[in-house]
This record gives C-alpha cells, structure tokens and sequence, in this order.
C-alpha cells in the first residue's frame, strides 16, 4: 500500500506543479523518484540510472527523426509564408459569412499537413483576428475554432496525418499511420461536425444577445515575444522578405507531397522491398512491419522539406537561421515527452503498479479497447500531454494490449486507432501546454474561453472515441 501511495503523491505532485508552469523536463525526474521513497523494493539511484534513463533514451532513439523532421518542416513552411497562403487561401473561398467553419479548415490542413500545431496557431492567429472582428464573431470564441482544426481530429483520427500522436503507436503494434482508416474518418467526421456545431450554435447565441467581436483595450497583434511553456515549440511570424505569400497551390504542394508520400511508403513500396536484413543483431532484430510507419513519416518529411526549400528558397533570407530554429525548437518537445517516458517506466517498476495495472486490465475483460481507452487518456491528462500519456501507456503496457487484442480476434489496426484517438480528450485539461499558449496567443483567459476549448477539444473527442470503441467491438478494424 505505501508504493501505492507513492505513486498518488507523485501523480498528484506532477499535476499540481504543472499547472503552476513549473517545466516537465524538471518535473518528470523529480516526481518519478518520490514514489521510490514509499517503496523498499525501489532504490532510489538505481531507479534513476537503471530504469529512468534508459526508457528515456529509448524514446529518443525511436523518435527523434519524427520530431526533428516535423519541427524543421513547421519552421520551414511559416517562414516562408506557406502556412499562412494556405490560411488566406481557404478564408478567401469560403469567405467572412463562413469566419468559423474557414479558420477550422485552414488549422485542419496545416495540421494534417505536418505542420506543428503550435505553428498553425501563431501563423493563423491573425487572420483569425480580423476575420472575426470583419464578422463581428466574439474573439472568445477564437481559441476554440483554432483547437478545433489544429488540436482534435487532424491530430489523432485523421488516417495518415504525420501528427507524433499517430506515430508512436506503430512501433509497439506493427502498423502504418493509415490504421484503420473508416474508423478514423468516422471519429474525425464526428469531431469536426459536432465541434463546428458547438461553436455555430456559440455564435449565433452571442448575436442573438448583440455580443460581438468585443476587442475592448487589448492588442491584437500575436505574441511573437512570448516565452513558449514546456510543451511548446517556439514560434514566430513569417519573416518579411518583400516578396509576399507564395500562390496557394505553390504552398499546398509539400502538403499534398507528405500525405501522398507517406501512403505510398507505408503500404506499398518498403512492404515490397528485401528488407530482411532486419533480422540482423545489429539492426535489432527487427521486421519491416514494425518500421515501415516510422520510415514512411521520416521520408515523407524529408522530401516535403526538399520541395518546400527548392520552391520557396527565395523567401527564406534566414534560411540557416530557420534551419536551426526548427532543429532548437524541435529538442524541447522531445526532451519533454521522453522525460515523461521516463516517468512512467519507474512508476511500471514497482510493486505497486502490479494492481493498478491489473484494475485497469480488469475493466471489460473480453475488450482491451475499453482499458486501453481509459488508460491512455488518464494518462494524457495527468501528464498534460498527448503524447507522454499516449507513451507512458504503450511502455508499460503496450505489449500486453496487443496480446490480449490477438487472443480477443481484435486488429492491431484498431488497437493503433483507439490509442491515438484516445489521446485527445483528457490531454487538453486547462494545465495542458497548447492550451495555455493558444490562450496567450490569443491574449484572452481560461475564464474566458476554456469553456468552449474543453467541449470541441476534450468532451467531443471523448464522444467519438466512444463511437470507435463500440462501432470496432462491433465490426472490427476497418
């Protein structure tokens, strides 16, 4: 019981402080060795070099590439003025009468692209601003449209967004980041429906009281200056060059390249290869079913970066300095989720977390996807983040899940699907990092506008994971 305790004392700590801003990469180490003062079997060192390093370590090693690569492509693709054609571009079709529905769609593509969510909302922040002050749309309302496009269904359901979130499941259950792909399409139709809804419906109230854009006395200008919280890539306006925003088909061209690459890679051309040299020790004994979504997403970055640069070279002045902004900013992210790795590989070590394991195995025996769900989102909610939810889970548990989806007749597809899914929902809880820098963005309070954050981006997430859980019990992976 005392190991137990220790495991609530940490997870309450870890909570409590980071909410309070103190940093995850600080926070993890410490909070991951209180628990091994309440345990005799726990030495206090050894669970630090021995289990916490090495979990550690792991994670760098498996996903470095994918962080690196994605935060060089954001950096590359706001720089440039791509990300923000492709958000002038989408607003200028659906028009001001559409001022929701088009900042949703522009968050959405950027995402789905791989561009970094963070820098979707520095770079869309402004043109969300003056078409809702154009619209008379409440700005309170503007963090939630830009959550909605950039925080939900692009970043967890979506089949082959490049999102971290889609891959750090492949790995531990052999798949591709198009794992069931109608399931994910139903869960992403049943996001974006019923959040534009939300806010449809939050709107046309608002009018209906004569609220409208309401600036009052503050800045609308992003903040650029800003420091970034622990979960942040920094983030920064497109560098004035003269030269404007490139054409919108121009900006869209390394997008359409990451999603059309990233399909073709994972399912035909490396399953295709002689990849049987991954037998070998010293590749780690490994197949290419387990590889194959890690390399897809890796080389489908790289050669949208290839094109983005060969395009767009002449609007990017900076272009070492910008290099090296994405390879800085890509570090903290990193570091923090694979701190919170760490975290959960000591909280597995002990005694303790043998029943917590079993309740939460317990709950629906004959369904994985049932535990598997809570699991993954407690998680994501007490750590504040997707990922390191997503990852404490997977290391602790990961392989058990997937042996009791084989024994259940359950795809690991699906098993893929859940889990990323299951990451949206509880991670977006008012001490989660993108949360609290969307708000700063945006220059408005969690009093003003969490409310509706917490519907589109928790309480509708949750809704369609519980469609996916019951449509796949029913019908399996598809």
């Amino acid at each position: 019981m005392s190991s137990i305790l220790g495991i609530l004392v940490s997870l309450g700590l870890l909570i409590a402080l980071a909410y309070r801003g103190v940093s995850v990469l600080l926070l993890a180490p410490l909070m991951a060795l209180v628990p091994t003062l309440f345990s005799a079997d726990a030495p206090l060192m050894a669970s630090y070099t021995q289990v916490f390093m090495p979990a550690l370590g792991g994670f760098v090693v498996a996903f470095f590439p994918l962080f690196l690569l994605g935060a060089v492509f954001g950096k590359l693709m706001e720089a440039s003025g791509s990300a923000s054609a492709i958000a002038q571009g989408i607003v200028g079709v659906l028009g001001t009468q559409r001022a929701l529905v088009a900042i949703v769609a522009a968050c959405a593509v950027l995402t789905y692209g791989g561009v970094s969510l963070f820098v979707v909302a520095f770079a869309v922040y402004p043109i969300a601003a003056a078409l809702f002050r154009q619209a008379n749309l409440p700005r309170r309302l503007m963090p939630a449209t830009i959550a909605l496009g950039a925080f939900t269904f692009t970043m967890t359901a979506l089949p082959g967004t490049p999102a971290i979130q889609n891959a750090i499941p492949m790995p531990f259950f052999g798949t591709t980041p198009f794992a069931a792909p109608g399931l994910g399409l139903i869960a992403g139709a049943v996001m974006a429906g019923l959040g534009s809804w939300w806010l449809l419906a939050r709107a046309a109230s608002a009018k209906a009281r004569g609220e409208g854009y309401d600036a009052g006395d503050a800045d609308d200008t992003p903040a650029t200056n800003m420091r970034p919280t622990e979960h942040d890539a920094p983030g920064a306006l497109p560098a004035a060059t003269g030269l404007g925003t490139p054409p919108f088909a121009r900006a869209m061209a390394p997008i359409v390249l990451v999603i059309v690459l990233n399909y073709a890679l994972s399912t035909w051309l490396f399953p295709a290869m002689d990849t049987h040299y991954l037998a070998q020790d010293k590749f780690g004994s490994t197949n290419i079913q387990a590889v194959r979504g890690l390399w897809a997403v890796s080389v489908a970055l790289f050669a949208a970066i290839l094109l983005l640069v060969a395009l767009e070279r002449p609007r990017l002045p900076r272009f070492k300095d910008t290099l090296g902004d994405g390879a800085s900013a890509a570090v903290l992210p990193l570091m923090n989720t694979a701190s919170q790795v760490g975290y959960g590989a000591v909280i597995a070590s002990l005694a303790g977390f043998a029943l917590i394991r079993d309740t939460v195995l317990g709950i629906a025996p004959g369904n994985p996807l049932i535990s598997l769900s809570i699991a993954v989102n407690v998680l994501a909610g007490i750590t504040g983040s997707a990922s390191g939810g997503m990852s404490i889970a997977l290391q602790t548990l990961g392989a058990t899940w997937l042996a009791m989806g084989n024994a259940a007749g359950i795809s690991p597809d699906l098993l893929h699907r859940v889990t990323a899914i299951a990451t949206g929902g509880l991670d977006a809880l008012p001490h989660n990092g993108a949360v609290i820098t969307l708000l700063s963005i945006c220059k408005l309070s969690h009093r003003q506008s969490y409310l509706d954050i917490f519907v589109v981006a928790v309480a509708i997430p949750l809704l369609a994971l519980a469609a996916v859980v019951a449509l796949g019990t029913a019908l399996g992976s598809f």
